[in-house]
């Protein structure tokens, strides 16, 4: 069983500013995944923050336009930024905010560090232009920088005292940051063609006519574009279902703000199912209500009532 802490003892005026920093990071840039965070009680919001806040400044050094060369020693930086918080020498009055918040959080709960280490790895196979000939080459990367925060999100939201398979609850976490992958990988098919980066595996894009690429609003000629998404798409959820198993093992705010992310997600998915050349058009998006809607309805349980009762039929 995992276990995490509610509360938390007087926290210091620079630990709450650097705190204060990765909350307004995590506002300004994470468009999907804040509207899940705000659910949580404080201590966790800040912990889950401080995580997306040195996540955030990963992907853009390999988002960047720096050449490959510069972008590698700066993720070795942050990697060597990440060793000074393993190792708890990072002061609270350090110049960087990223790294005294995450030194607390890290204190504070038990948060499987080396999962950043992997987030990095994988930005890395971006910068060296890595491609993936299969689905089980992908996942690597995948795993990487998706996994691994699934995984390190556990840490901060521990599972429930007394539930029914936690010890599986690092693996469900795994599956769902896979699925929510998948998914930014086919809502960004033509940007990230557009950036010299293909994702989809290279024997999907055969299967379906699609090894020409993405350059234009238009799938390649011949290609049967809509088959390859519809078969991405069921891969997708069927990642979701598998991780959504997670929900009923964890107390009714974290259950509430993994159900808000990955709900967002999913409906994503079922917009780019019903129109699958909207992904080479633009960028497909949900408006702000009905975000909301979807941390409503995880904060009021519904899902992880779902899950639980199409667990309780399956053991019937």
């Amino acid at each position: 069983m995992i276990r995490t802490v509610e509360s938390e003892p007087h926290v210091s005026a620079p630990v709450l500013a650097a705190y204060s920093y990765c909350e307004a990071v995590t506002g300004q840039q994470a468009r999907n995944f804040a509207y899940g965070i705000r659910l949580l009680p404080t201590p966790k919001r800040r912990a889950m923050s401080a995580l997306y806040a040195f996540s955030r400044r990963v992907d853009d050094i390999g988002d960047g336009a720096l050449d490959a060369g510069v972008k590698a020693a700066r993720l070795e930086d942050t990697r060597a930024m990440l060793a000074r918080v393993r190792d708890g020498s990072v002061d609270e009055d350090d110049t960087d905010p990223v790294a005294v918040a995450l030194t607390h959080a890290a204190r504070a709960f038990p948060i499987p560090l080396g999962g950043l280490d992997e987030l990095i790895d994988g930005v890395l196979m971006d910068v060296r232009g890595e491609t993936y000939e299969t689905w089980d080459d992908l996942k690597v990367y995948c795993r990487c920088v998706a996994g691994a925060i699934g995984r390190l999100s556990l840490g901060v939201f521990g599972t429930e005292p007394g539930a029914r398979g936690a010890e599986r609850a690092p693996e469900y976490g795994d599956t769902l940051g896979l699925a929510l992958q998948l998914t930014n990988i086919l809502r960004d098919v033509r940007e990230d063609a557009e950036g010299g980066r293909t994702y989809l595996p290279a024997d999907d894009l055969a299967k379906f006519g699609c090894s020409a690429g993405f350059s234009g609003p238009k799938p390649p000629e011949g290609a049967d574009f809509a088959g390859l998404v519809h078969f991405e798409v069921r891969r997708a959820r069927a990642l979701f279902a598998e991780g959504y198993r997670l929900l009923p093992m964890l107390d009714r705010r974290s259950g509430a703000c993994v159900a808000a992310m990955a709900g967002i997600y999913r409906r994503l998915l079922d917009r780019i199912e019903r129109d699958p050349e909207a992904v080479l058009r633009g960028r497909v998006s949900l408006p702000g209500r009905e975000k909301a809607y979807v941390a409503v309805r995880g904060l009021s349980g519904l899902d992880t009532r779902h899950v639980t009762r199409r667990t309780v039929r399956r053991r019937a």
